[in-house]
């Protein structure tokens, strides 16, 4: 993509920023980083590890020769909160398709909960979902979910240091995990559903930190987009 000239007020943009940004629900990360290309001006932007359009929260975006760093960041340990919702599955593991497979949950006891998170903790190999970017033969696996073809799928190796139950509100079990990149939280929730043989999907998903990065230093799109319009004016001052 060629560089277009840009306003003077934003060439640290250009020359390269580390900016952190709340992802805002129902976004892809590609819209968050088109968003900043056309604030800043600048052509040269990626982000660090990709959010679904379902879940908020922090997401690295990289300016200029900063962009070198995107597989760096991207291999640092995530954290997230979220809510599975037990008694039923989805296919896409999450709320992008609808929910079946009901089941009864009324006999779940607090701490089975709990101790089911046990078997999900350490070096652990996951199935990633049909749903999703992984290729297979160089084709997204999502590609052939949607036709309703069945691929063979190899498990992978992740680790989730800590998954930790936070609230409990049947059908809804609040959650906080830290694990490794490649690791998909739709996938754990459905597999946790499945050790409870209820069945479970993602019905809210928040990254609150990447490495040392945390959301607590993030910037929401309207705040950021403030920022680039004060730049523009005290520069014109």
């Amino acid at each position: 993509m060629r560089q277009k000239p840009i306003h003077p007020a934003l060439q640290e943009y250009l020359d390269g920023k580390v900016l952190l940004i709340n992802k805002p629900l129902k976004w892809t990360s590609f819209d968050a980083v088109k968003k900043v290309r056309i604030l800043t001006g600048v052509s040269k932007v990626g982000h660090a590890g990709t959010l679904d359009p379902l879940a908020t929260g922090l997401l690295i975006i990289c300016t200029g020769k900063f962009t070198k760093n995107i597989n760096d960041y991207m291999a640092q340990e995530k954290e997230y909160t979220g809510t599975f919702t037990l008694g039923a599955t989805t296919p896409t593991f999450d709320l992008e398709s609808t929910p079946t497979n009901f089941k009864d949950i009324s006999f779940l006891r607090q701490q089975t909960l709990r101790d089911a998170t046990a078997d999900f903790t350490g070096n652990i190999l996951q199935m990633p979902p049909m749903h999703s970017a992984i290729k297979k033969d160089g084709k997204p696996l999502y590609l052939s979910a949607r036709k309703g073809v069945e691929v063979e799928i190899e498990p992978r190796p992740v680790t989730i240091s800590a998954f930790e139950i936070t609230g409990i509100d049947l059908p809804f079990v609040h959650f906080r995990v830290i694990c490794s990149t490649g690791t998909y939280i739709r996938s754990l929730a459905n597999d946790y559903g499945a050790r409870l043989g209820v069945g479970a999907y993602l019905s809210k998903l928040c990254r609150t930190r990447i490495g040392n990065f945390s959301l607590e230093d993030a910037v929401d799109i309207p705040q950021f987009e403030q920022q680039i319009k004060q730049q523009k004016e005290l520069y014109s001052v």
